[in-house]
């Protein structure tokens, strides 16, 4: 499988495999192992908490659900676990803009160019029926080359929970 086959997956339907926002952590972890924890997104507590699977990024918030997902793609090699990424793990990236919108509108995912994250030398679109981001530096004097695809957070809200939960 190709990473555009990938991306354009998880722009059409929110997901990758057992991942999507809102996901239990425990189920993840049962379906692809133990991530990298790379630690907190806080200095003063220890959740959200970004844990990695090679370039798949996830951070996971204190009720241990998925809020954020997202896949560094602007390696010359992405690396994704096998059972999500559909081959040996390991994908060839450095995906130019064209290619990335000739393949949203061939599996017939509606995109737009998205203006709050296009600015200075990177520009965006986001698929309509996820939300799925995608970002995009622009070279010097090049086409634009994918940086990052994001899955946007489900908007959950902990703040039920107790405070000791947190620490």
């Amino acid at each position: 499988m190709e990473i555009l086959d990938v991306l354009t997956s998880m722009a059409k339907t929110g997901r990758l495999g057992p991942v999507f926002s809102g996901a239990d952590w425990n189920d993840v972890t049962a379906a692809l192992g133990e991530p990298w924890d790379i630690g907190t997104m806080s200095r003063n507590r220890k959740w959200p908490r970004l844990f990695a699977y090679g370039d798949l990024e996830l951070s996971v918030c204190r009720c241990r659900k998925v809020s954020l997902i997202c896949i560094q793609t602007w390696r010359d090699v992405v690396e994704l676990p096998p059972s999500v990424g559909g081959g040996p793990g390991t994908l060839p990236a450095r995906l130019k803009h064209p290619d990335v919108v000739s393949a949203l509108d061939t599996a017939g995912c509606s995109w737009e160019p998205y203006a709050p994250l296009t600015f200075g030398d990177q520009c965006s679109l986001v698929a309509i029926a996820s939300g799925a981001n995608f970002t995009f530096e622009i070279p010097e004097g090049e086409e634009p080359v994918l940086n990052v695809m994001a899955l946007p957070g489900d908007g959950h809200d902990c703040s039920a929970r107790t405070a000791d939960q947190d620490h």
